[in-house]
């Protein structure tokens, strides 16, 4: 009686392992988006045209005193430069976060500052108009 015989049980880890493999991508995501960015509080100028730009590699804060700002680190002109070309300037993604009262000066020495050391994807941050 062949129909009787009980067959061997198996355990399958085929599943179990893309079930574990599923789970630990959703948390990495999670905690990712858990990290807050840290800055610094800045008046950004209202743009009418503002649009999403990709999240950018490196944030240069511009105070309205013309100081820089790379994180929380002060920088100078000459520094940024230095930074910026340490590390692939061709593939990295420049935000310029100015203040609504910084001078187009200082504005386009930092811009130069960034093209000096090989950036050439560069943003400007600003907050859409009609937002708060």
């Amino acid at each position: 009686m062949r129909y009787f015989e009980g067959r061997k049980p198996r355990i399958e880890i085929i599943p179990m392992i893309d079930i574990m493999f599923f789970l630990l991508v959703f948390f990495i995501m999670i905690t990712l988006s858990m990290i807050p960015d840290s800055g610094i509080s800045s008046q950004l100028p209202t743009s009418t045209t503002a649009q999403t730009l990709p999240h950018p590699q490196v944030v240069i804060n511009l105070l309205a005193n013309g100081e820089l700002r790379v994180g929380q680190a002060p920088l100078t002109l000459a520094a940024l430069t230095a930074k910026l070309a340490a590390h692939d300037p061709a593939h990295t993604q420049v935000t310029i976060a100015g203040a609504a009262g910084v001078s187009l000066q200082h504005l386009l020495a930092v811009m130069d500052a960034c093209r000096k050391a090989g950036v050439s994807d560069i943003g400007l941050a600003a907050k859409p108009a009609g937002g708060g």
